[in-house]
């Protein structure tokens, strides 16, 4: 059976600009904050996640214990976008060790009737830092990487705090996609009046 070509078969034009103001559209303006919520919640978790399967983890590729990973969010005003730098946070996550959830942070951005697309508010990851406080000392003279005295300088990750981390990320996102759902909503109801 010969190959099935899925190419289109004439060209494709990008549909037409409505007018040049460079005003954004206010009934998508809840969708997005919701969405960059959405986002930042998710790579909370994520994190999280890491720092609970690395939290046995005594000799990582820089040498010495894994270090805790933390998410810094902070608020995005509406004349800056969701995230410093769209690609930062993937940056840094992936900067900062294996990059095990494939996490990339984009910033959420909205439709101008100008075709270009401009930032919402609400919140952007800052920063995915390491936590540098170290970990317990445990004695256990038949590890591989207990120094001469037998201990072994463990991670800096607690499994509660971690857990705790996860379970308040999935409620606050749980929240922005309940706010996401009854925009999307609202926004169905006004199209049928």
């Amino acid at each position: 059976m010969p190959p099935i070509d899925l190419r289109p078969t004439r060209a494709v034009s990008p549909p037409p600009r409505l007018t040049t103001e460079a005003y954004p559209r206010p009934m998508f303006r809840m969708l997005a904050v919701a969405a960059g919520g959405l986002s930042a919640q998710r790579a909370r978790m994520e994190v999280a996640a890491q720092n609970i399967a690395n939290a046995e983890t005594t000799r990582t590729a820089g040498g010495g214990p894994y270090q805790r990973r933390t998410v810094s969010l902070e608020a995005a005003p509406a004349s800056s976008p969701l995230t410093a730098d769209p690609d930062q946070a993937a940056i840094a996550f992936r900067a900062g060790g294996s990059d095990a959830f494939g996490a990339e942070t984009r910033g959420i951005t909205l439709p101008f009737l100008d075709g270009t697309a401009r930032d919402t508010g609400g919140v952007r990851i800052a920063g995915i830092g390491t936590d540098g406080s170290e970990g317990a000392l445990v004695y256990d003279p038949g590890h591989p990487d207990a120094d001469e005295k037998g201990y072994v300088r463990m991670p800096n990750v607690r499994i509660t705090d971690e857990m705790m981390e996860m379970m308040d990320a999935r409620r606050v996102y749980d929240a922005n996609a309940t706010v996401f759902q009854s925009a999307k909503s609202m926004l169905r109801r006004a199209l049928e009046l």
